[in-house]
């Protein structure tokens, strides 16, 4: 939901303007001023926490700044401010986070909870990743930064069933969310071509459904055990980032289908075995067992059930006698009619634990009840979806394939990956997105919960190309979703970017530069 707080009376009496100075931070913060003197941070500061739900957040500037900068400063608990960096709780600064460095007194992080903490850690960090250093000191400009989000859900999607890359890489794309204040990690962990989370009660899904990718058939099962699961959860929790699984039905259910082929629906000659079938109450108990070991791994209590392109493979379902007998005692009219029962059946079972139900756009108009339900507008060539989303009052997050799907190219000349009717999306064309490109009308904007890029691996092979997809577009999609569209200006965020680069290029990530395309070739598929 859009954050409106105190920031708006702020924003008039701190008269920021882009022609000014303005923090080494991405995503730019909504207030500011200074920068004009420094605090020196030695080896002899210490980070000071006032409560204890702050030692955490502690930890990791610790942390942080040991392992970025090579400070080995220590934390102590202390019940008033101190010289050095305060972590503060306090009821006056909500919803978001204020960072005060003065030259004198030291550094001062205050917020009313610790994800605000967090937040204002980070920028933090990006203002020490910038600063001058030497051997005994680090210089830190003295900003009085106010901040919070424009929108609370704030997303990255990644699909890890048609190729797979692992506990490391994963933890290392939470790390980069986590350093551009993203907070939804949508985990597309099930679909056609892998099923890659084991679930104990069925051990084939992972045995059987988990050989194979997009490249080849053959590949050997890959997938992520409950322990590397709940392992990656405390990672990115600890980053402040929900983990929203995906486990994709009733169609890209051939992985599973594969395994268990007894809860098949069919599918069409070019998706066989595409869907889970609907009429069978065996598959409902089936699925509804799985959900609930996903639910005990995941605590954001969310969880994606896809409901996408079924269509691609339900034409058995029309000569299916218990489908038919479904579609009579049910009184559906169409197979359209058959999804959105199968849907309603299977959110019946999130709700049973608690959880909210996650989908795409085709169930706009599936009945789901809008107070358990948060949907997303991925079809950019159909506004009229987004139109039934807000009509019928369901949460929404955007997330349409132009501009905000990372698969399709940045550049004309790239020749992998995707483009629409000669659409693509380049570093500015991200950036430039948001609502007011929608028309949406002020009555229905507190529905937009957020903005979400999502990267589908068909064409994503290997890590260098998920970096190059990824870099430096999640800094563009970390402005959109969280600066105010009025603060939004692509030169100055194109002059903080360069400055991000180096730190990829320390990282090991192979990205794109957009400031110089040719310093990295587009890595070529399947190599």
């Amino acid at each position: 939901m859009k954050t409106y707080w105190f920031f708006l009376l702020a924003y008039l009496s701190f008269s920021v303007s882009f022609g000014q100075n303005s923090p080494e931070i991405i995503p730019l913060p909504a207030t500011y001023e200074g920068g004009e003197a420094a605090f020196f941070i030695t080896s002899k500061t210490k980070i000071h926490y006032t409560d204890d739900h702050l030692k955490e957040e502690a930890y990791f500037l610790q942390k942080e700044l040991l392992n970025r900068k090579s400070y080995p400063i220590s934390i102590q608990k202390a019940e008033t401010n101190t010289k050095g960096i305060n972590l503060i709780l306090t009821e006056t600064v909500r919803d978001g986070y204020h960072l005060f460095i003065d030259q004198s007194t030291g550094i001062t992080i205050s917020s009313s909870n610790e994800t605000g903490i967090f937040q204002g850690i980070i920028s933090l960090l990006q203002l020490a990743d910038q600063a001058e250093a030497t051997s005994d000191h680090l210089s830190i400009p003295t900003w009085n930064i106010k901040d919070a989000p424009a929108y609370s859900w704030r997303g990255f999607m990644l699909d890890e069933s048609r190729h797979f890359f692992g506990v490391e890489k994963v933890k290392s794309l939470l790390d980069w969310m986590a350093y551009y204040k993203l907070n939804k990690f949508h985990w597309h962990l099930t679909d056609a071509q892998g099923w890659r989370i084991e679930i104990k009660k069925y051990p084939k899904l992972t045995l059987v459904g988990g050989i194979g990718n997009n490249s080849s058939s053959f590949t050997p099962a890959q997938y992520y055990t409950q322990a590397q699961i709940k392992e990656i959860v405390r990672y990115a929790a600890e980053r402040k980032i929900d983990i929203i699984p995906e486990i994709d039905m009733p169609g890209h259910a051939t992985a599973a289908n594969k395994a268990y082929p007894r809860f098949s629906g069919g599918g069409s000659e070019k998706y066989p075995e595409f869907t889970f079938h609907p009429a069978k109450e065996e598959t409902y108990h089936y699925l509804t067992a799985i959900l609930r070991e996903v639910d005990a791994l995941f605590p954001s209590q969310m969880i994606h059930l896809g409901g996408d392109e079924v269509s691609f493979g339900n034409q058995q379902w029309e000569k299916d006698a218990q489908v038919k007998q479904l579609m009579a005692s049910q009184q559906l009219e169409d197979l359209k009619a058959v999804e959105d029962y199968f849907m309603k059946r299977m959110a019946d079972s999130l709700f049973s634990v608690n959880n909210t139900i996650l989908a795409w756009d085709e169930m706009a108009e599936a009945g789901l009840p809008t107070s358990q339900s948060i949907l997303l507008w991925w079809r950019h060539d159909q506004p009229e979806q987004l139109q039934k989303l807000l009509d019928n009052n369901i949460p929404t997050v955007i997330c349409p394939r132009i501009p905000l799907y990372f698969d399709f190219v940045q550049q004309e000349n790239d020749r992998y990956g995707r483009k629409w009717g000669g659409n693509f999306n380049p570093l500015q064309r991200v950036y430039d997105f948001s609502l007011n490109k929608l028309n949406i009308p002020a009555s229905k904007a507190p529905l937009i919960l957020g903005f979400q890029a999502n990267l589908w691996t068909e064409t994503v092979t290997d890590e260098d190309r998920l970096d190059y997809l990824t870099f430096p577009r999640l800094a563009a999609l970390a402005e959109v979703a969280w600066t105010p569209e009025e603060q939004k200006d692509f030169d100055g965020f194109s002059s903080r970017l360069k400055k991000h680069l180096p730190l990829y290029h320390k990282a090991g990530i192979y990205f794109f530069d957009p400031f110089n395309p040719d310093r990295h070739p587009e890595p070529i598929m399947g190599k």
